[in-house]
């Protein structure tokens, strides 16, 4: 497998439950016929083959190498699990009592500053889901926020135009060194980096054309650095 220079697999332990094993449940060989057989999933998870006279087969795992990975996430990890938490909801919650806790105890210096920022997608869907108009949704959620006792709240399509801006200017620097030669290993062409999950795919199956990745951060990670 062709894994970039700045990937290292280092502990293959780290995978949680249900995704230790990394399996697909059952693999059934297909015959192109239906002989009217069922299945069945016995009390410790292990599947069986039940056949129109009541006999039972069981059926062997399928594994999955790192051959086969294709970087989906859809086995969670240890250390991503720790993150989820940390950026969960009930975690946002509990800092903002925390806060509220301080401030009214005159230990306001010592409070966490909170910043939302709020995507110009979640306003859309918003503002379908309830009939308003998406600067309808934008000033709703920003007054709930603030008396939920966050601090600032940012729409990321403020930074989404410093990204294209980026972006664009990235595209002329490289289109000139290259002097339009695609395709010469280093310049052009110019791939798009704004989703993890192609970088992360690319970086274990195609690691020929992170090269060519553009090195402009996403609209999320330009708000974080703002």
């Amino acid at each position: 497998m062709a894994f970039s220079g700045g990937l290292r697999l280092t502990d293959l332990n780290d995978y949680i439950t249900p995704g230790q094993e990394c399996i697909k449940p059952v693999e059934i060989k297909k015959t192109g016929r239906s002989d009217g057989s069922q299945i069945k999933l016995g009390t410790e998870g292990e599947y069986y083959e039940v056949s129109k006279d009541g006999e039972e087969t069981k059926l062997e795992k399928a594994r999955i190498t790192l051959n086969d990975c294709l970087a989906c996430s859809g086995c969670v990890t240890s250390a991503e699990t720790v993150l989820i938490t940390m950026q969960s909801h009930h975690e946002l919650l509990s800092v903002l009592e925390e806060n509220r806790r301080l401030r009214s105890s005159g230990q306001g210096d010592q409070a966490k500053h909170v910043v939302v920022t709020i995507s110009p997608q979640t306003r859309a869907s918003l503002a379908v889901k309830y009939r308003l108009s998406t600067v309808s949704v934008a000033k709703r959620l920003t007054g709930i926020l603030k008396q939920m006792g966050v601090d600032y709240v940012f729409d990321s399509a403020f930074t989404r135009d410093l990204t294209l801006v980026e972006s664009a200017r990235e595209f002329v620097q490289r289109y000139s060194s290259s002097e339009g030669q695609v395709g010469d290993g280093r310049s052009m062409p110019v791939l798009a980096s704004w989703c993890p999950g192609w970088v992360c795919y690319a970086e274990k199956t195609h690691s020929e054309v992170l090269p060519w990745m553009s090195t402009t951060k996403s609209p999320q990670q330009t708000m974080g650095s703002v």
